[in-house]
């Protein structure tokens, strides 16, 4: 994993700079402002010491289920200076017999997720845009809800689609961890014995068919964002806050 992204943390693997990114007119996403991660209810207190000081976090978005954090815990940094909003994609149990899986792979499920989470991506825009410091969104793995909502911020404001792709795809080389955080978690058996094996993965190609399937149904993850409920004002201020 890119060493310069990356935060080596005690309690979690998978957290990780957007700053950089490029954008179509030139620009990138400032260094230091954003960040995405996977769980961060096992921080240390030297891991607390170091994303409110010297990454000076104000802002956490837990894209997890009521359900899993419940289960989980929020953590340490869910706790004042720090704001802690908590936005599921969907809630209730994660092992539900009636939810459907759609058919056609990884980018099919994540096309889902696009459709089902717009008002929760909505106000994870509207938050991020408002951040009077830092931010971090996460889920459990910090791949798939974490990686659909980086693209989508990451699309509203302007950033490539190779930048986008390979920001997901970077949670490659962490996966090995993560999934033995995982495992070692009764709250996420169910990954390991009901999922097909495909989602355990982060290939470049899922987050590439993604960004296919917006283009045809949305036109671009910005206007995704907009149909979403994002409004206008609320793009223009993230770009403004993000960009360089």
């Amino acid at each position: 994993m890119d060493d310069e992204r990356l935060i080596p943390l005690e309690g979690c693997v998978n957290f990780r700079d957007l700053g950089g990114w490029r954008t179509g007119d030139g620009r990138r996403v400032r260094s230091g402002l954003l960040f995405r991660s996977d769980a961060l209810h096992r921080l240390t207190p030297a891991d607390l010491a170091r994303v409110r000081g010297e990454l000076g976090l104000r802002t956490l978005i837990d894209l997890r289920s009521g359900h899993e954090v419940s289960s989980e815990g929020c953590g340490p940094l869910a706790e004042p200076p720090t704001a802690y909003h908590h936005l599921p994609f969907f809630d209730g149990p994660a092992r539900d017999p009636g939810r459907q899986r759609p058919e056609g792979g990884l980018a099919a499920i994540y096309l889902a997720m696009l459709r089902f989470a717009r008002a929760p991506i909505a106000r994870a825009l509207e938050t991020l845009a408002a951040s009077p410091g830092a931010a971090v969104f996460h889920c459990a793995a910090g791949k798939d809800r974490t990686g659909v909502l980086s693209a989508v911020v990451l699309g509203a404001v302007g950033v490539v689609e190779d930048d986008i792709v390979e920001d997901y795809a970077l949670t490659r080389r962490a996966l090995p961890r993560i999934l033995e955080r995982l495992r070692a978690s009764d709250a996420y058996d169910y990954v390991f014995s009901e999922l097909p094996p495909e989602t355990l993965h982060a290939e470049p190609e899922t987050m590439q068919s993604l960004l296919s399937r917006v283009r045809g149904e949305w036109g671009s993850l910005r206007e995704y964002a907009l149909e979403a409920g994002a409004s206008e004002a609320t793009l223009g201020a993230l770009s403004k806050r993000l960009l360089e």
